[in-house]
């Protein structure tokens, strides 16, 4: 149950930790739950979990790809295998398992991309995710769900649990990440859910960009924009209706912490792409370039994604229409 001391400590332990949280939850009432990490434990909320839950929690080491493959074998057996590691590492590295066991093959693995994003970005470009979603959702079968904040990082994950399907889980934002949710709501995979009202624009956003996003939504109505905000949580498949929806304001702009390229931007444009009358739309997210290592705060400004930075752009663009 989501309240205010509810979300505030979740927000203090960051999505991973909310996420060892959701686990025990979800090992407490379903035996056939188990996890496997890659040399990250203590990273991935779990030090607790595996205290509970020694014997089923597999810790496999930096092998990566190997961990994929163990986790399908697990769910051809019936367990409901979660599998974490930095989003970059999941993704990227072990593309070609996910492409045949969970893609191909529909073993409804739930892979959990930690620190997706620039959360990590003080290790670099090697561990900078911004082009897990492009590639994820290019591979058939595979559902995408970018939780906005900690309290829907645990209704995600135990919504993930209960799909028989093949699920990326990717957690944006860090310790101290900003609640979106005080109190309790409904969650369900692949049905956005519309934030705020706004007349002038709407704003759809995923992960991190959904706090941003109605900040930034505040700032343009002190300057005369209306804005709407939808949190579209699921990447894949994305919520059509809500995207459809949005089509009524003036312009519709995605935002999201990944490239412009192939993410939630894409995904709405290729939706939109046959339509005879759509309005304008403005992606914001990544430039098609690596930059230096740096903090998470500097990766979101130098980028543009901060509350004052989305709302200048999308002021501007508002304004050429």
């Amino acid at each position: 149950m989501i309240d205010f001391k509810n979300a505030r400590m979740w927000s203090l332990l960051g999505p991973n930790g909310a996420f060892g949280l959701a686990m025990q939850e979800l090992c407490a009432s379903d035996a056939r739950a188990v996890v496997l990490t890659g040399d990250l434990r203590s990273y991935s909320g779990l030090n607790r979990f595996g205290e509970e839950y020694p014997d089923r929690l597999y810790n496999l080491g930096i092998a990566e790809e190997n961990m994929l493959g163990t986790a399908a074998g697990m769910a051809k057996e019936g367990l409901v295998a979660f599998v974490t590691t930095y989003a970059t590492f999941a993704a990227m590295r072990c593309a070609d398992q996910i492409k045949v066991n969970m893609g191909y093959m529909k073993l409804p693995v739930k892979l959990v991309g930690l620190g997706a994003g620039f959360s990590v970005g003080i290790l670099g470009s090697t561990h900078i995710a911004i082009e897990d979603v492009a590639l994820m959702r290019a591979i058939p079968n595979v559902t995408i769900i970018s939780p906005a904040d900690c309290a829907e990082v645990i209704k995600a994950t135990l919504a993930a649990a209960a799909l028989n399907t093949p699920v990326y889980l990717r957690f944006t934002g860090g310790l101290g990440m900003p609640p979106v949710y005080k109190a309790d709501y409904d969650f369900q995979v692949g049905k956005a859910i519309k934030l705020r009202e706004g007349a002038d624009v709407a704003i759809i956003a995923t992960g991190s960009m959904v706090y941003n996003a109605l900040k930034a939504a505040e700032l343009l109505q002190a300057c005369g924009i209306s804005a709407g905000v939808v949190n579209m949580h699921t990447i894949k498949p994305i919520d059509t209706a809500a995207v459809d929806a949005a089509c009524a304001a003036k312009i519709i702009v995605s935002a999201e912490e990944h490239s412009k390229i192939g993410g939630l931007g894409a995904a709405v444009a290729e939706h939109l792409a046959p339509k005879k009358t759509k309005p304008p739309h403005l992606i914001l997210g990544a430039a098609d370039a690596y930059t230096r290592a740096g903090s998470y705060k500097y990766l979101l400004e130098h980028y543009g994604l901060t509350p004052q930075a989305l709302a200048d752009s999308i002021s501007a663009f508002y304004k050429e229409f």
